[in-house]
């Protein structure tokens, strides 16, 4: 399940993680006022990776982030 960064009408801002349904479906109530009326906040973004079984880093891992598999 992914997690969601969420702001609601009244203003409080939260993380949820939920399915992707919940979310379609506007089943993600605030914890603060009960609304469903939530705007999706983009904060950052986690990659998680895992090292290659060579060992060597991607040559261009500025452009692809590593997802490569090089």
């Amino acid at each position: 399940m992914p997690f969601y960064d969420l702001k609601c009408k009244c203003g409080n801002e939260f993380n949820i993680m939920a399915k992707m349904s919940e979310r379609e479906q506007k089943l993600i109530k605030c914890p603060e006022c009960g609304s469903i009326e939530l705007e999706t906040v983009f904060k950052s973004v986690n990659i998680v990776q895992s090292k290659n079984s060579h060992g060597g880093e991607c040559p261009n891992i500025h452009k692809c982030g590593g997802c490569c598999g090089h």
